[in-house]
């Protein structure tokens, strides 16, 4: 869903946001309260010695977890896991894996048998080795598919402008200019003779893409278009009842500012505002403050209209309680995950189909829990810390510790 993701006090002060129903609703002061959470206990990582700065999992170091067999999956978790899994397949095995961990050729066996299976535990035990990767000490966050009131045209009480990418909206690739660069990628415009930084946040909300980007709808508040552009897709629900989904199309290339993060250093939340439904009550009890905090926040997302369900960032449709947010460069996009938190809700077989902004380094993941209030009420309060277990084809270990043993970097002990 290209977001940065959405959800109490834990996403706002790393990437993330919340959605904030229709003013005048009966949610209008922020939504339903964040979901009081069923403690777990997670299983315990195997003990490694810390690498720092690791910028893939490859270098991070990974070990062997246990068996799968000794997982606590359920029958409905590994079920949902292997349709998402199944859907990832042709991609696992096309597509370059920026962790280092595997080849496409190391998916086919477990893909070709996906294919035929009818026992989805059984065909995760089969199939699967865990690997825990650095000290495999977890942190997962949620998101969901929001909602909010918008319009295709302008009216009254529709006046915040929803816009699609700009003409003049340039993306660098400048691995192209220096094999230094290789990966790395900028987004600007041209101005004369220079390439200059996009309009930030502030400049646009002040008309800055006049004639530049179409708008493709109307918001009927600020505040929920902020936050629908931290979670880079949604729903915006019609005067007339209907429905129109709107989906990430780009981004202005700025950083992004986790607004919560501001919030909390100068002492604006008092107890009991530190979730994702107190930061939105604040932003409304202080609207031109609130719009001054918003504007911190840089980064401004271009939507586009979207046909079908919500997609990830592997342009599959991520599903309720089993897609989740990985940073690529740790997790295989397509790979299965098991997740063991301080939280129930949170524990479980997981299927990494998404990205995030803030969705960085080892062991961060961010869940998807679907749409409507339950969604947003589970969202809302998910800040989970536990355990993570990369499931990977069986032998790939083996493979990688015999090409480290032929000259690589060590496998951690």
């Amino acid at each position: 869903m290209r977001r940065g993701a959405i959800v109490a006090l834990a996403l706002l002060l790393s990437a993330c946001g919340g959605v904030v129903p229709h003013p005048g609703s009966p949610a209008s002061s922020g939504g339903p309260p964040a979901r009081r959470p069923v403690t777990a206990t997670p299983i315990a990582p195997v003990p490694v010695e810390p690498v720092t700065g690791s910028s893939t999992a490859l270098k991070a170091g990974f070990v062997a977890g246990p068996p799968v067999s000794s997982l606590p999956i359920t029958d409905a978790q590994a079920t949902r896991a292997l349709a998402a899994f199944r859907l990832s397949c042709p991609t696992l095995q096309r597509r370059a894996d920026a962790s280092g961990l595997t080849r496409g050729t190391d998916w086919q066996p477990a893909c070709a048998a996906a294919a035929e299976t009818g026992y989805a535990r059984g065909f995760f035990g089969q199939w699967f080795e865990t690997v825990q990767i650095g000290d495999g000490r977890a942190f997962a966050t949620g998101y969901y598919e929001p909602e909010i009131a918008g319009s295709r045209e302008r009216r009254r009480g529709y006046d915040t402008p929803i816009y699609g990418r700009p003409t003049d909206l340039v993306d660098v690739d400048l691995g192209q200019f220096s094999a230094d660069l290789k990966g790395k990628k900028i987004r600007g415009r041209v101005d004369g003779t220079n390439f200059v930084p996009y309009f930030d946040r502030t400049a646009i909300e002040q008309g800055a893409l006049a004639a530049r980007a179409p708008v493709i709808a109307w918001a009927a508040d600020p505040v929920e278009l902020f936050f629908l552009q931290i979670q880079g897709s949604g729903r915006l629900r019609l005067p007339d009842g209907s429905v129109m989904r709107v989906g990430y199309d780009s981004q202005n290339g700025r950083d992004y500012t986790g607004i919560g993060a501001l919030m909390k250093q100068r002492g604006l939340l008092g107890s009991g505002q530190t979730s994702m439904q107190g930061i939105v009550g604040w932003l409304r009890d202080h609207p031109e403050e609130g719009r001054e905090i918003m504007r911190e926040n840089k980064s401004f997302v271009f939507f586009r209209e979207q046909q079908g369900p919500p997609l990830g960032a592997l342009g599959l449709p991520v599903a309720s309680g089993v897609s989740a947010a990985a940073d690529p460069k740790f997790v295989p996009l397509g790979a299965p995950v098991f997740l063991s938190m301080d939280r129930a809700d949170a524990t479980g077989l997981w299927v990494a189909q998404d990205t995030g902004g803030a969705i960085r380094g080892s062991n961060r993941f961010d869940t998807f829990w679907g749409a409507g209030d339950d969604a947003r009420a589970t969202a809302g309060g998910m800040a989970a810390h536990g355990t993570a277990f990369l499931l990977l084809p069986i032998g790939t270990l083996a493979r990688l510790a015999a090409e480290r043993a032929g000259g690589g970097t060590p496998l951690n002990p």
